[in-house]
């Protein structure tokens, strides 16, 4: 009628190394959040901005962003632990360049504004993703899909030009964006109960730059949604 002593003692080491292993995650996440910051302040300030979304460069760091983003996913068995670090950084940085732009569309108090909603927001489901006793799998594979028609539509909406169907695709991506979040943090926590600590620093180094690339993923496009709501046109 009661769990023996190994069962409990089981549970609790399960526990703690996961609670290890997502704050390896977190600690990641929030150093590439933080330099992204950093980059795309100071750039916006010195002016450098305007020449990024003005010349081939914007599109230049796009590609560059997916290119690191799906080799860093591809590879992450086979490169050095410190190559994904770097790559990681890398594309942390990249994204600061981009993200720079956003300044001068949007006015810096309601950039900051709607940081705070994205924190608060994506807070809430990560704490969804690491208490619910639901599993999320199935959950993924549709936001997944999702996510895939999220993609289709922008796309065409560049030739398009509605704003009626940019507000329709900014709706449906905060929706996606933060059951994505949910999903991958149950899904690291997953990794932590699994044993990833035991196979090693390497592993543990790598699987928590993979964790965190997708919660910065999930957090910077949850932003950007957010902010066509909440961004204050500085026109």
């Amino acid at each position: 009628m009661y769990p023996n002593t190994s069962q409990i003692t089981i549970a609790q080491a399960r526990q703690e190394a996961s609670s290890v292993f997502l704050a390896k995650v977190f600690n990641w996440m929030a150093m590439g959040l933080g330099l992204t910051g950093i980059i795309a302040y100071f750039t916006a300030g010195t002016g450098l901005a305007q020449a990024i979304v003005a010349s081939p460069l914007f599109m230049v760091l796009i590609f560059a962003e997916l290119g690191l983003v799906f080799y860093l996913s591809a590879r992450i068995d086979k490169i050095q632990a410190s190559t994904a670090a770097g790559l990681f950084i890398g594309y942390s940085a990249l994204n600061g360049l981009t993200l720079s732009t956003v300044f001068l569309a949007y006015t810096s108090s309601s950039i900051a504004g709607t940081f705070f909603i994205t924190a608060g927001m994506f807070g809430a489901m990560a704490l969804y993703g690491l208490v619910t006793k639901r599993d999320l799998s199935g959950l993924g594979s549709f936001l997944f899909m999702g996510l895939i028609g999220l993609i289709i539509a922008s796309v065409v909406n560049i030739f398009l030009k509605n704003s009626g169907l940019d507000w329709i695709i900014s709706l449906v991506g905060v929706g996606i964006f933060t059951g994505l979040t949910a999903y991958d943090v149950q899904k690291i926590k997953r990794m932590g109960e699994e044993g990833i600590l035991e196979q090693g620093e390497a592993a543990v180094k790598k699987g928590s730059i993979l964790g965190a690339l997708a919660l910065y993923l999930d957090f910077i496009n949850l932003f950007l949604m957010l902010l066509r709501f909440f961004g204050g046109s500085r026109d």
